[in-house]
Order: structure tokens, then sequence, then C-alpha cells
């Protein structure tokens, strides 16, 4: 009897020893089977990974510094700085820094940090270019040397604009959307008094707006003596409300 049910028992062990065996083995050759696989490589595309802000260069005219706050140039940089502290970007820079801002351009466009631009980085450009006296001809330099690059402008405007040694800033190149142009005939400085497009089929020159101060005279604050004395006109056009009100509304109508 006792003999019986260990042969029985033993039998149980026997089966369930040998199903451990095989559910083991079972194990064994699914791992082996899953490592044979070739590995999945996962591959990401790069590409611009934000849109870029919306760029706005303003050129301040002379020996003016960028935060020189007495301008007008200036003080619409930095209004639309602080109101828009997300998706633009807005300075002012003297008009000798121009190849500086062009470098800053490049950079803001480079969404994808990978020191080059592509055509859909380009293309996706949205840049708006300002400046007075030698600012203004800096405005048009500046959008020639981005049509070099393959990179659209939205609108330039001159305000009083002087042309630099070496530079023309009456033929707005084709790669600018839109360019308005801003000036006055009055005293020994005096602005451009049109601006015409390379290609009037791309680009739409808003208008040739003139100003005369010795009808309307405006009063400036802040500005140096031999300004007031040898420029007065000139300097009266940026410190006019009018121009710039409408300078600022051309700009913010580009704005997101």
């Amino acid at each position: 009897m006792f003999k019986s049910k260990f042969l029985i028992s033993f039998a149980v062990v026997v089966r369930s020893v040998r199903s451990s065996i095989g559910l083991f083995s079972s194990l064994i050759s699914i791992l082996v089977a899953l490592c044979s696989l070739t590995p999945i490589r996962t591959t990401f595309a790069v590409g611009p990974s934000v849109a870029p802000p919306v760029i706005v260069i303003g050129f301040v005219g002379g020996f003016i510094k960028h935060n020189d706050l007495v301008h007008g140039g200036v003080q619409l940089a930095a209004r639309l700085r602080k109101e828009y502290p997300t998706g633009v970007y807005a300075e002012a820079y003297e008009n000798r820094r121009a190849e500086q801002a062009h470098e800053d351009i490049l950079k803001l466009l480079d969404t994808n940090h990978d020191g080059k631009l592509s055509s859909e980085e380009k293309q996706r450009a949205r840049i708006i270019i300002y400046g007075h006296s030698w600012g203004g001809s800096e405005t048009v330099n500046l959008a020639r040397e981005l049509q070099h690059d393959g990179i659209p402008v939205l609108l330039t405007i001159q305000v009083d604009s002087v042309a630099k040694l070496g530079e023309d800033d009456s033929l707005i190149p084709a790669n600018v959307a839109e360019a308005a142009n801003f000036y006055q005939a009055g005293g020994l400085v005096r602005g451009r008094a049109a601006i015409r497009a390379a290609d009037p089929k791309r680009t739409q020159i808003i208008g040739n707006y003139r100003f005369d101060y010795n009808a309307n005279p405006i009063h400036c604050v802040g500005y140096p003596w031999y300004a007031i004395a040898f420029e007065y006109s000139h300097i009266e056009i940026e410190c006019d409300p009018a121009v710039m009100n409408h300078v600022e509304s051309l700009i913010r109508s580009k704005l997101p």
C-alpha cells in the first residue's frame, strides 16, 4: 500500500518537472527568437521646431546710439518689445551695425539651430525694416543683403532717408513685398523724395509721403544743439507724431 502511494506521488512529481522543463524551454526559445530579430532603428527628421518670431529691425540715423530714447525709432522698438514679449523680435541698431543686424536675423531664422538656413526656414521669414536718415539708407541695404540670401522681407520703411556712400536708397529690391517712404524737403539735410521698385510686380510702393514743416513746425525736445541748428527739418520728421504713428501702424499691421 505504501509502495503504491509512493509510486503515484513520484509519477506526479515527474510530470510536474517535465511540465516545468517544457515551459522553461519554450521561454528560452522565445527569447532566442527575439534576440535574433533585426533591431528597429527610429529616425527623426531634422526640421524647424518652432516658427521664428516676426523680426522688426530699426536703424537710427547719424551717430546716434541704439538706446537713445530721444529718438522716435528707438522709442518704437522699445514699445514693441514691451507689448510683444514673445512672438516678435524688435530691436534698434546703429546704422553702422547693419552687419550685426544681418547676423542676428540669420540666427533668429535658424530655428533648428543647425548653423545653416534651409529653404523652408528662409521662406518662413517675416521681416520688417525701418530707419531714419542714414538708417533709411541702411534699411534698403539690409533688404538687398537678404535678397542675396534668398530671404523675403515683408516691409521696409524709410523716414527722410539719406544715402550713405556707396549705397542706393532709392531702388527697393524685389524680395521686399511692400515699401513706404516719408520725407521732407526743407532745411540743409533733405530726405529721399521718391523710391521705386526694382520689380513692380513683386514690390508695392505704398507711398512717397511729403511733409512740410515750414508751414507746420514740430517742437522737438532733447536733441543736441547742432541738430537743432543745422538739421531741424530733418529731425522734425522723426519727432512728428503723425509720421511715427503712421510708421507704427504699418508695422503693427504685420504683427501677430
